[in-house]
């Protein structure tokens, strides 16, 4: 009598259970920790669900930080409390969790994909579901979780916009890699934040975490994009932890009691690493070879913009000889729809004819250099007309203390001519001084492209350092009344923009360098020697019509103390058409530890840049391990150095022979 009634006090006392599932994706039994709220097993009431990531090196048991003492016991008692179902998933494969750092989960590295687990995500989901009383819609289902788990919860938020309603992430990795096995992409959580234009998001940062300043970048990033609905909480903590587990759960029982996020947006956007992708009724595949991030924008009834990027977020596009959209059932079936296609390479215009299929959908084929699509037809209503992209970069980069033509480009998607199109120019920012604001173009006529260049013109300041951020605003309006606005991120070169102190060119050329090198955690550093041989040329130092290169630059002082007089290799930004970045070359940042990548340039230079003059920006980043042991936090030491990094920008003009 007595063994089976302590068996049963034990399974009451534990407050979780541990199971297991058989997954087609691994073809194996997947353990996940499961929270039930008080009285699930006498009632029949529905609940949400959170699902919670682990950290590097963890498991769904949640205990290898801190013995199973603090996360596990905080999610339960708001489990005890609160009406609400917790599912810690486990991110564990074997052959990643070796070594002294081993234990990278969720298959992030850039020789990963070979596991997708957002497919093992949805995969879960459905099982959760099948097994137990949900409420199955993405308004009650959410995701958070801690490190690379808060990674992977903002990450698979943004990739299933459909399937969860709400995100939050403790102190977050901020960049790992995305898409198939051989196709890997740098996929940072920045480049995807208008995947969360319908999603609530929550990030909360410990103010002693060691990559704090990759959280304040992302939350600025955040903060900078109203579509999003998004907060932000930071506590006074020394660790790389989960802090205010129980309140960020409270965000995520508010997010379940908004009836919004029940709705689909009127208009969406949506990126993806991957080569398929459905979401919100819409599908799309193409057959690029290699890596590509595609995006479908401005999503909307009466059409869409799809683009694709070699590279996130400022890359070229992609090649493949198809790419395929299949939008969402919302025409009418066997009716025929008229297309209009703007190529935003070259445009050039081309229109169709389509024939909705039985369930009422619409099939588009192109290609991945980029097109503005619009339908005329039943049921798709009148396209406002369309800011086209001022730059094929991913921001607008300028100099300042120069009145500079704005390139404003306004596209009718329509296949009637627009009348009396208004566009008005403003900021808020006072660096900005706009010195011509507004412009009306009398009759714009079906599918075509008023370029306003010449009408806006503005003047831009700053200080000194790194790029300074401005926002404009263009206010279109048309059919009389009606108006939309749209905002236009420009990054301003610091003022003054010195020169560097060095440059050495590869072109095919080999070169050793003196290059720093961190020594570990607790700061400190020394140069070391790196032989390198890049580009292609005849290896003169000189870049030459025609030759691929790289930029070497020599930093006086980096952010380290240690790193004085040290070469490092160069982004580089060129407006000129006759220089082209043909490759982003990303590399660990050494000793740093947080999937983030160092990005550099090759470029080529046209055969027709004989004897020009270009202007270039430089960019390099330097990083340090910044160590001060006799800080506390209370009574306890700081766990770990912070790890920082700083931009460094340089004027310099390619002087490109005869």
């Amino acid at each position: 009598m007595f063994l089976p009634t302590l068996l049963c006090f034990l399974a009451f006392a534990q407050p979780y259970q541990d199971r297991s599932f058989p997954s087609r994706v691994f073809q194996q039994p997947r353990n996940y920790r499961l929270f039930l709220p008080t009285g699930y097993e006498q009632g029949q009431q529905r609940y949400p669900v959170i699902y919670y990531f682990h950290g590097h090196s963890d498991r769904y048991t949640l205990e290898k930080y801190d013995d199973g003492k603090d996360t596990v016991p905080k999610i339960a008692a708001f489990v005890r409390d609160n009406p609400v179902i917790v599912v810690a998933m486990d991110g564990y494969v074997a052959e990643h969790y070796t070594g002294f750092y081993g234990g990278a989960p969720y298959d992030v590295m850039s020789d990963g994909g070979t596991y997708d687990f957002g497919v093992y995500f949805r995969e879960l989901v459905s099982h959760i579901d099948s097994t137990f009383r949900t409420i199955p819609t993405r308004r009650h289902r959410a995701t958070s979780g801690l490190s690379m788990g808060g990674y992977t919860s903002l990450s698979l938020s943004a990739r299933y916009p459909d399937l969860v309603g709400s995100a939050s992430a403790f102190n977050p990795s901020h960049e790992f890699f995305a898409g198939g096995k051989g196709r890997r992409l740098l996929w940072r959580t920045r480049d995807q934040l208008l995947n969360h234009s319908a999603t609530m998001v929550r990030l909360i940062r410990a103010s002693g975490d060691y990559i704090s300043q990759y959280h304040e970048e992302l939350r600025a990033a955040y903060a900078a994009t109203p579509q999003v609905d998004f907060e932000f909480r930071q506590d006074e903590y020394h660790r790389h932890w989960a802090t205010s587990i129980g309140e960020t759960f409270a965000f995520h029982l508010r997010a379940f009691a908004n009836p919004t996020l029940d709705n689909t947006p009127e208009e969406w956007t949506y990126s993806t690493a991957y080569r398929a992708f459905e979401t919100r009724g819409y599908s799309l595949s193409h057959d690029a070879p290699g890596p590509a991030a595609v995006t479908l924008a401005n999503v909307r009834q009466g059409g869409f913009t799809v683009t694709t990027r070699r590279w996130t977020p400022d890359g070229p596009p992609a090649a493949c000889n198809a790419l395929q959209v299949i939008t969402a059932p919302v025409y009418r079936a066997g009716a025929r729809y008229q297309v209009q296609d703007l190529a935003l390479h070259g445009g050039m215009l081309q229109r169709s004819e389509v024939i909705a299929s039985a369930d009422g959908r619409l099939t588009i084929r192109t290609n991945c250099d980029g097109h503005v699509f619009s339908f005329a037809g039943q049921g798709t209503g009148a396209q406002p007309p369309i800011l086209l992209p001022v730059t094929g970069r991913d921001v607008l980069r300028v100099r300042p203390n120069t009145a500079i033509q704005l390139p404003l480009r306004i596209y009718n998607p329509r296949g009637a001519a627009l009348d009396k199109v208004k566009v008005d120019l403003s900021t808020e920012y006072p660096t900005a001084e706009i010195l011509a604001k507004s412009a009306t173009v009398a009759n714009l006529a079906a599918g075509a492209i008023a370029d306003l260049r010449t009408s806006f013109r503005v003047r831009f300041t700053s200080g000194a350092g790194d790029f300074a951020r401005v926002r404009l605003h263009v206010k279109i309006t048309y059919d009389g009344y009606i108006s939309r606005t749209e905002a236009i991120d420009v990054l301003v070169a610091p003022d003054p923009l010195e020169p560097p102190a060095e440059v050495i060119i590869l072109d095919g050329r080999t070169h050793t360098f003196r290059t720093f090198r961190q020594k570990g955690n607790q700061g400190g550093g020394a140069s070391l020697e790196r032989t390198v041989t890049e580009g292609k040329g005849n290896g003169n130092g000189i870049l030459e019509p025609g030759e691929d290169a790289t930029l070497w630059v020599r930093l006086k002082q980096g952010l380290d103390p240690f790193d004085k007089d040290n070469w490092h290799r160069a982004k580089v930004y060129s407006d000129s058409p006759l220089l082209t970045e043909i490759a982003d070359l990303q590399e660990e940042k050494q000793r740093e530890w947080t999937g983030a990548r160092n990005r550099t340039s090759l470029v080529r230079l046209s055969p027709e840049a004989a004897g020009q003059e270009i202007p270039l920006l430089l960019h390099r980043d330097s990083w340090s391990f910044h160590f001060t042991p006799d800080v506390r936090y209370g009574r306890e030491p700081l766990y770990q150095a912070f790890q920082l990094h700083q931009q460094h920008l340089f004027g310099w003009t390619l002087k490109v022979p005869k």
